[in-house]
């Protein structure tokens, strides 16, 4: 079942801007601050925003569009139900 993260930290503008999107388009979506997380830093402290599919390991990184996050959606979704924190 694939899981939805949205990687970043606290005081990112785009972030906020990338996490107004996926609610907006009520796609369900674990926010994880990659500040508080040794293991995402390395890898994605330049990249952030990224929207990542835990599953698949897919990656969509900033910019993107409602029209990109929709197509990942489509993508990775089993139709199972997720938590959005």
């Amino acid at each position: 079942m694939s899981q939805l993260l949205l990687l970043g930290t606290s005081a990112c503008h785009l972030c906020e801007q990338a996490e107004a999107l996926v609610v907006q388009l009520k796609i369900p979506f674990t926010k994880v601050d990659i500040a508080e997380q040794e293991q995402w830093q390395d890898r994605y402290a330049i990249k952030i925003p990224v929207l990542l599919d835990l599953e698949s390991q897919e990656e969509l990184c900033w910019p993107f569009s409602s029209e990109d996050i929709l197509h990942l959606w489509e993508r990775v979704s089993v139709g199972g139900a997720f938590s959005h924190d």
